[in-house]
C-alpha cells in the first residue's frame, strides 16, 4: 500500500516549477516607463521661440509696457485687449475708489517731450486713480480756500502759508515773530486770533489734524525752561492744540500734537529769514484717501 503513495507524491513534486527570471518582466516594465518619462520631459523642455516671443509681447502689452494695443497668442485664438483686461484683473475697490497698482494704466495719446517731467496722465498712472486724486485735491483746496477767506476777512491772510503734499493740506503758521518769539512757546495775541479764525473750518471737516511744532537750528541758551529744541517744539505744538481744543471747541479725538525739534527745517540756512521761518507750527489736515491716491496729490495740485 505504501508504494503507490510514493509514486503519486513524486509526480506532484515534478509538476511544481519555479520561474527564477520573473523579475526580468518587472524590470523591463519599469525601464519602459522611465524611457517614456524621459521622452516627455525632453519634449516639453524644447521652447518654441516664436510662441515664447508672442506670449512675452502679449503680456507686456497687457501690463501697459508694450506699444501695441492688442496681440494674439498663437496657441490661443483669443485676443488680449490691451490694458483693459489687465486693469480689470488688478483693480481693488477701497471706499469706492479703485486702487490698482500704479503700473497698470492707459497708454498716453502722444509721447512726452524730451526732458519733460512725467505728468499725472503718464502711461504709468491708472485713470481711475488720477480721477480720485483730483477729487481729493479739490476737497483739500476747498478747505484751504475757506481758511484763506476767513483770515482775509480779518486782515490776516498773510499770516499763514499752504501746501498740498502726499500727507494732505499743510497750514504753516509762519510769520516772523507773529506766533512765537525766540525760545518761546507762548502764543501772541495775533497768533490766538489766527487760530480762533481758522478753527471753525477745522471743526467742520472729518479728517484728523496733526499739530506739528518745529524750532530753528539755534540751540536753546540753557537759561530758560527748555533743555533742548525738542521740548521747545513740543510745547509750541501743545499750546496750539490746547487753544484749538479748550477755547475753540475742536474735538479732542481728531487732533494730536508732536514736536520735531530742529530736525525738519522748512528753509535751510542760519540767516535771519531761515531762523524765523523754521520757528513755526504746522497744522496738517491728514488726507484719508488710499496711499495710491495720496501719492498723486502733489502732481495734481501742481496742475499735472
Amino acid at each position: 500500500m505504501s508504494a503507490p503513495t510514493r509514486r503519486r507524491r513524486k509526480k506532484l513534486d515534478d509538476e511544481e516549477h519555479t520561474n527564477a527570471e520573473r523579475w526580468a518582466v518587472s524590470y523591463s516594465d519599469m525601464m519602459t516607463v522611465l524611457m517614456g518619462l524621459f521622452i516627455v520631459l525632453f519634449a516639453i523642455s524644447q521652447v518654441d521661440q516664436q510662441k515664447f516671443t508672442a506670449l512675452r509681447d502679449s503680456l507686456a502689452t497687457g501690463f501697459g509696457q508694450g506699444t501695441v494695443r492688442s496681440s494674439v497668442l498663437e496657441s490661443n485664438p483669443g485676443v488680449l485687449e490691451g490694458v483693459s483686461a489687465a486693469t480689470d484683473a488688478n483693480e481693488v475697490g477701497t471706499a469706492g475708489l479703485v486702487t490698482a497698482d500704479k503700473g497698470l494704466g492707459e497708454q498716453a495719446s502722444a509721447p512726452q517731450a524730451a526732458g519733460a517731467q512725467p505728468a499725472a496722465s503718464s502711461p504709468t498712472t491708472d485713470p481711475k486713480l488720477l480721477l480720485a486724486a483730483r477729487a481729493e485735491a479739490a476737497h483739500l483746496e476747498q478747505i484751504r480756500d475757506a481758511i484763506k477767506s476767513e483770515l482775509g476777512a480779518v486782515g490776516l491772510s498773510d499770516a499763514v502759508d499752504y501746501k498740498i503734499t502726499e500727507r494732505g493740506l499743510i497750514i504753516g503758521l509762519v510769520a516772523q515773530d507773529v506766533f512765537f518769539g525766540p525760545e518761546s512757546a507762548q502764543l501772541t495775541p495775533t497768533s490766538q486770533r489766527v487760530i480762533d479764525t481758522l478753527s471753525p473750518t477745522l471743526r467742520g471737516i472729518t479728517e484728523q489734524v496733526s499739530v506739528e511744532g518745529h524750532a530753528n537750528t539755534l540751540p536753546v541758551s540753557g537759561t530758560g525752561k527748555y533743555a533742548t529744541n525738542w521740548e521747545l517744539s513740543s510745547d509750541r505744538a501743545t499750546q496750539v492744540l490746547r487753544r484749538l481744543v479748550e477755547s475753540d471747541g475742536m474735538p479732542a479725538d481728531r487732533i494730536m500734537a508732536v514736536g520735531f525739534g530742529d530736525a525738519r527745517p522748512e528753509v535751510p540756512g542760519t540767516d535771519d529769514q531761515a531762523l524765523a521761518a523754521n520757528r513755526r507750527v504746522d497744522l496738517v489736515v491728514l488726507s484719508s484717501a488710499p496711499d495710491a491716491v495720496r501719492k498723486l496729490l502733489p502732481i495734481v495740485a501742481a496742475g499735472g
